[in-house]
């Protein structure tokens, strides 16, 4: 084999194996980022459903003391200076 030949064949083989190398590369930080994502959306739904919670009971109690409190629709008057 000539020199040249074997150049051209080492320069293949280590563009070659550089593609694959960044390919890999590229795949594992796509990977991680979705799974990133992932964790996010189940923080944001852990958090919806606390706050739909808290909601549930505040309307609860909002109902509860309804029924202790008399409680007028209106607002409380304006004094006129």
């Amino acid at each position: 084999m000539s020199a040249k030949a074997k150049t051209t064949l080492l320069i293949s083989t280590l563009l070659t194996g550089g593609v694959i190398a960044g390919v890999h590369y590229l795949q594992k930080s796509e990977q991680q980022a979705m799974h990133a994502g992932v964790i996010r959306d189940e923080a944001r739904q852990k958090v919806k459903m606390e706050r739909k919670a808290e909601f549930e009971m505040q309307k609860r109690l909002e109902e509860e003391y309804l029924q202790i409190q008399h409680v007028s629709g209106k607002s409380p008057e304006k004094k006129e200076e």
